[in-house]
């Protein structure tokens, strides 16, 4: 008898930890039934020819796969080996190779550029390596030119031409006055990785991170070397269907976006990243907390990593865009979950799957939407002004959607009292100012805010 009773906790134990493993494996399985039918339907209905997902949760990989096609002229199915071109995700890969330089004492985040790169013309301001990471430096970004670049984008250009498409315009603000995304910035880090490794900036990060860390798929991504696995880039058609994207010199994009890779490397990246078995805990730190600006404004941005929340739920991440494929690459560090969602699609599509996916995967339900009547929707349509950009509020289908220069455009959900939050995100909030039409709204997200004024 006493023996019955001294095993008996342990048979409960067993019993409980037997059946929490049958919901774990359960949920799992809907899970991945989910993320079946969200990326089918994206091919489905023609929104990307090709995805790649993978998920990691608690450390395991719960799903790597692909669905549609990596070429859809030669009948190549994607798959979880598909080598997509990742944009602007690079721009971690530059950040860690710069806080590596740091942790050596090759270089210090308060060095200034021209410590570097004398002959870059600051026009009499004080720009930093922190400046040129946290995209405060002011300097104009090169892909903000608009014909002045995209007449060369097809051209294969040496770092100097590069520079000097950009090095003498206007500052955009003074350093650390405002945000404003900046290729430009990540470019010249690249060149400051060359000149202090002494490698050119790809054979660096293969040294330094993709050979030690097993990252066989990740790669430089020059048009001209064979590239197992290598996804062809479409555009999609307002009629429908694709056609092959606009063509792009990979010397454009450099240390800012060059980059391939494929959603297994990327999940064992962000892993390797935030445990410190790439930069130091506390060089990672710096990398995915957002500073202020000069002002005392807060920043949603670190080092080449966004911080922000996902219906409550703690997010560092990056996205990337660039001809023919967009990126998705979020980790969720408090529910150990880790996304990546690669598309050779130029649209919107692997930013809905992805926020499809965590939404499922982290429980969050979403606010409901609010009636709203066609007037009061109609007092807010217009252009908006936010420092040099235009963004356009229109409605389609009774609901608004904001376009934003350069990006695809996206829902808003009326969620009550005049106030929308993004179609996918609840945390993403715009309220409009009273009047007809409406003079202004303001976008808040993560403590950071920024006010947007109707053009006349």
């Amino acid at each position: 008898m006493l023996m019955r009773h001294t095993y008996r906790p342990a048979l409960v134990a067993a019993a409980l930890a037997t059946a929490t493993t049958a919901v774990h494996a359960q949920d799992t399985r809907a899970l991945v039934r989910y993320v079946d039918s969200v990326a089918n339907a994206a091919v489905a209905e023609h929104r990307t020819a090709g995805v790649s997902v993978a998920i990691v949760k608690n450390g395991r990989t719960v799903l790597a796969k692909g669905y549609g096609f990596a070429d859809l002229e030669n009948d190549v199915p994607a798959t979880a080996e598909t080598v997509y071109r990742i944009g602007s995700i690079t721009k971690q890969f530059t950040s860690a190779g710069i806080m590596r330089l740091v942790e050596q004492g090759k270089v210090s985040l308060d060095d200034t550029l021209q410590k570097f790169l004398p002959d870059f013309p600051t026009q009499g301001n004080r720009v930093t390596v922190r400046h040129l990471l946290n995209h405060t430096s002011g300097i104009k970004s090169y892909t903000s030119l608009g014909p002045k670049w995209r007449k060369v984008i097809r051209n294969d250009l040496p770092t100097d031409s590069m520079v000097a498409l950009f090095a003498n315009e206007p500052f955009d603000f003074k350093p650390g006055d405002k945000w404003r995304y900046d290729n430009s910035g990540y470019f010249l880090l690249g060149m400051i990785i060359e000149k202090v490794s002494g490698k050119p900036y790809g054979q660096y990060v293969k040294d330094e991170f993709f050979t030690p860390l097993g990252l066989h798929s990740t790669i430089y991504c020059d048009q001209a070397p064979l590239i197992r696995h290598r996804a062809q880039g479409y555009a999609p058609q307002p009629s429908g269907g694709f056609i092959n994207a606009e063509p792009l010199s990979m010397t454009q994009p450099y240390a800012a976006g060059s980059l391939c890779s494929n959603v297994t490397d990327l999940a064992a990246w962000t892993l390797a990243l935030s445990s410190g078995k790439v930069v130091s805990p506390a060089s990672y730190k710096q990398m995915s907390t957002p500073l202020t600006l000069n002002d005392g404004k807060p920043l949603t941005y670190g080092f080449g990593l966004g911080a922000g929340t996902v219906g409550g739920h703690r997010q560092v991440s990056h996205n990337g865009g660039i001809n023919g494929f967009v990126s998705e690459l979020h980790h969720y560090p408090d529910d150990s979950l880790v996304t990546v969602v690669l598309t050779n699609t130029g649209a919107l599509a692997a930013t809905q799957i992805e926020r499809a996916i965590a939404r499922r995967a982290l429980g969050i339900k979403l606010l409901a939407a609010v009636p709203i009547d066609a007037a009061a929707l109609q007092r807010l349509v217009g252009e908006y002004q936010v420092d040099d950009a235009r963004v356009r509020v229109s409605v389609e289908g009774g609901h608004l959607r904001v376009q934003i220069p350069g990006g695809p455009s996206f829902g808003l959900k009326h969620v009550g009292g005049g106030r929308f939050v993004s179609a996918d995100n609840d945390d993403e909030q715009y309220e409009f100012a009273a009047g007809t039409p409406a003079p202004s709204f303001v976008r808040r997200e993560g403590g950071s805010e920024m006010t947007a004024t109707r053009v006349p």
